[in-house]
């Protein structure tokens, strides 16, 4: 029988990170200097840093994980998580568009698919999301109240259509408790969230960026405007669908 973590404990090791670990930045910065100094193309340096930081996102929690003894109780399928609401930039969303225009063709058709059925059976709920502020606290209970799910999940299979590059809100939210909780309620207080490696995360993709904008690369972003600019990602891909992406 698994021992599962109550609240409490959760709370002690979390602490014991916050005051005991201490993140080194220069394993971001790393991934950098390699992307750097190859010979690919700028489009695939991009890319590559793309995939190789949002990776590095999970490496740090397994490291945080094993200082503090701790291992997600989160299993394949269980997708509670996947009805919050995701905000990324529009710099990020282009990055991820561009990845999955690289799926093979049966990969991108099962997902344009989808997202044909996703747009049409959820409108409502999409009109009511978009017109919520997601800078205000109430934001992600009332969104989730909703039971809007991601555009990428799968709804036969519960399951990410694009997690190797999923945004780094569903990345860095994990259960060390009873998995039930998240069926039982819509923000338990058990799950915990990293999201605060975004800024390691975010900067180490926005120096990649800038570097080569700064060189005169093709960074296929309007730079910087597209990395300050926040949307929902279901208001992304409707963009991307649209051909308005690069509207303001």
């Amino acid at each position: 029988m698994t021992n599962f973590l109550n609240h409490q404990q959760i709370l002690d090791k979390c602490e014991r990170i916050n005051e005991d670990y201490e993140i080194n930045p220069e394993v971001f910065d790393r991934i950098l200097d390699d992307l750097l100094n190859t010979e690919k193309d700028t489009e695939e340096v991009i890319l590559e840093g793309f995939q190789r930081l949002l990776s590095e996102v999970d490496h740090e929690i397994e490291r945080m994980e094993d200082f503090s003894d701790m291992k997600p109780n989160c299993f394949m399928g269980c997708a509670f998580c996947c009805y919050f609401p995701i905000v990324i930039t529009r710099m990020e969303a282009k990055m991820m568009f561009r990845s999955i225009e690289a799926f093979d063709e049966e990969r991108k058709r099962s997902i344009f698919q989808h997202w044909d059925r996703y747009f049409d059976q959820q409108r409502g709920k999409l009109q009511k999301a978009y017109a919520m502020d997601y800078e205000e606290p109430e934001t992600k209970l009332e969104y989730k109240k909703m039971n809007l799910p991601c555009p990428m999940l799968n709804p036969e299979t519960q399951l990410c259509m694009a997690y190797e590059i999923r945004p780094i809100p569903c990345r860095t939210y994990l259960n060390y408790s009873d998995p039930q909780v998240c069926a039982e309620n819509h923000m338990p207080k058990e799950p915990f969230s990293y999201e605060f490696l975004y800024t390691y995360y975010f900067g180490a993709v926005n120096e990649l960026i800038q570097i080569l904008y700064e060189n005169g690369e093709d960074v296929f972003v309007d730079y910087p405007m597209d990395a300050w600019s926040y949307d929902y990602l279901p208001a992304w891909i409707e963009k991307w669908r649209e051909g308005t992406l690069d509207e303001a």
